[in-house]
């Protein structure tokens, strides 16, 4: 008998552990996986890259009580910079926003819900910039992260990524996140 309570206990808990894990804030996408490689479809087009340039399709689910907007961030770590790279920084998006189109990030942002803004990458521009990472320094990581903000920035355009992050970073509530990764060799 004792065996038996001891299953049922332990079933309970890992019932109440799934439900608890399935009411995290989470970001999914059906473009891009963790741990797994991107397409050439979110491949940079310049600097002899030769994608597509399309940031991916992104859905976050369960944002936390007092969002009041969401952030997208997109990063590459191995970068040879000594501080990464910022591909795509979007800020203000409505609360009742919970997913962006693939190709939000294109130059005109007109797939992005009204109220959002996007700042200039590392490429110069205020758009998705895709990942190019230099030929043979092999496989790179993109942190794709949604963050659930207590409300909406000021910043402008031109901002530095550090300002960014600085903001973001300041103002989070919760905050999910994907890791793809892509290689040139």
């Amino acid at each position: 008998m004792k065996n038996v309570i001891y299953t049922l206990g332990f079933g309970v808990c890992l019932l109440s552990a799934g439900s608890a894990l399935a009411d995290q804030f989470s970001l999914t996408s059906p473009d891009i996986q963790d741990g797994k490689m991107m397409s050439k479809t979110h491949e940079f087009q310049g600097f002899g890259c030769t994608g597509d340039n399309q940031s991916p399709a992104l859905e976050w689910h369960n944002a936390p009580e007092g969002t009041k907007s969401f952030a997208v961030l997109v990063h590459d770590r191995d970068a040879p910079t000594g501080s990464g790279w910022w591909h795509w920084q979007v800020i203000n998006i409505p609360a009742t926003t919970l997913s962006l189109p693939r190709d939000a990030g294109n130059i005109n942002g007109a797939k992005l819900p009204k109220g959002a803004m996007q700042i200039e990458s590392d490429y110069g521009t205020a758009a998705f910039g895709g990942a190019c990472p230099p030929p043979g320094h092999g496989v790179h990581h993109y942190t794709f992260t949604v963050h659930a903000l207590s409300g909406n920035l000021e910043l402008p355009a031109t901002a530095s990524g550090a300002l960014v992050g600085y903001m973001v970073n300041a103002n989070t509530i919760e905050k999910a996140s994907i890791e793809a990764l892509y290689e040139r060799k």
